[in-house]
């Protein structure tokens, strides 16, 4: 399914406690990105047990329960952990990635909240997750009658929400530092192949890693190994350059004051690599697209950043490119952004080797 509005954590929690009482809701995702962990916590903050069903692992009478002989008539016994007298959050965890005999089992279960003569408590909700088939998860098509019988929302992820989770969760300062610089590394679409790729929840996961060494930190050789056997290779490359670039003092705030320059030397491109392109996302974030909007500060940083430019192109002209090249697709796939028209239309007076002769033509014609 092909999202066409989609929401961040903050906002699906609370479409939750809007909706989830009146109708069940399924939530489409990419892997990792947090969807059981928010059902789970959204049904504690509303004081309800959490019950979860792994679609990809139950069948039909899992649900449905095996029959017993009650008068001389049979009579379906749903499982202890359903057939609850208090309200409950159910949750249907992978639901399209069940069969469809276990598809049709739960039409009931969903539309009228029963199963055979077993009826949910009143109060008592139901929310069904699900990835994506663009994701190479394990998913089967859903029938459209099951798919009629819920509300569908599409999760995104959110680096403001994460980090704001993160800080309150003890994620490792580290971690959260990198994703305050590179906060497009949150997530990268899953390969064709077999390989880690980062996530909100692999992220996690190397947070806990490096939490085992304590206050110290693992050898190089142990790092390199944590990093990629939990994130994509190409961020695994960039988190390695940045913790390089802590312990060499290399940092993009110094930069930005005057008091560091670029490093320059052949074993730290990896790390002239990585402050490229935490420079660039700095600039993104911090420079408004509207030219009305710009004050002195931003004027000062822009002054800045045409310094720092001309530095790094007399060091590696194809990174200072980089910087300043408007990425067509951007790693989120939600679409490629450029610095500022009016900031580029200053690069290209005092900087013009920078830019590309055909963006260059582009921007001198608005």
């Amino acid at each position: 399914m092909n999202p066409v509005v989609t929401v961040t954590q903050k906002q699906l929690y609370d479409l939750l406690l809007n909706v989830a009482i009146a109708r069940p809701v399924f939530i489409w995702g990419q892997p990792g990105i947090g969807k059981s962990a928010l059902v789970q916590e959204f049904a504690a903050q509303v004081g309800l047990p959490c019950v979860s069903l792994l679609g990809s692992q139950l069948a039909p009478e899992d649900l449905i329960g095996v029959p017993q002989i009650i008068d001389g008539t049979s009579r379906f016994c749903p499982p202890r952990m359903i057939a609850r007298s208090e309200p409950y959050c159910l949750f249907l965890d992978e639901l399209n990635a069940c069969s469809h005999e276990v598809q049709k089992a739960f039409y009931s279960l969903i539309h009228e909240r029963r199963i055979g003569e077993y009826v949910l408590p009143a109060g008592s909700i139901v929310i069904g997750a699900g990835n994506r088939a663009q994701d190479s998860a394990i998913v089967k098509p859903m029938s459209s009658a099951l798919l009629n019988r819920m509300v569908h929302v599409h999760l995104k992820v959110s680096h403001r929400d994460w980090l704001e989770w993160a800080r309150e969760s003890d994620i490792h300062p580290l971690v959260v530092e990198y994703i305050q610089n590179r906060p497009d590394h949150l997530w990268s679409a899953p390969p064709k192949h077999e390989e880690p790729f980062s996530s909100p929840r692999s992220w996690h996961m190397l947070s806990d890693l490096l939490k085992e060494y304590g206050k110290g930190m693992p050898s190089d050789e142990t790092l390199l190994v944590l990093a990629y056997g939990t994130l994509s290779p190409h961020h695994a490359g960039q988190f390695k350059a940045f913790i390089k670039q802590i312990h060499s003092k290399y940092q993009l705030t110094a930069l930005l004051k005057g008091d560091a320059s670029w490093p320059y030397k052949p074993e730290d491109r990896d790390v002239l690599y990585f402050l490229s392109q935490s420079f660039r996302a700095h600039l993104l974030k911090n420079l408004p697209q509207d030219k009305g909007m710009v004050t002195g500060h931003h004027k000062e940083l822009s002054y800045r950043a045409k310094a720092l430019l001309k530095e790094l192109a007399a060091i590696n002209l194809e990174m200072a490119q980089m910087v300043v090249a408007k990425h067509e697709d951007s790693e989120d796939g939600e679409g490629g952004e450029g610095l500022p028209g009016w900031f580029m239309i200053e690069v290209i007076r005092d900087l013009p080797r920078i830019v590309d002769k055909q963006e260059r033509e582009a921007l001198k014609s608005k």
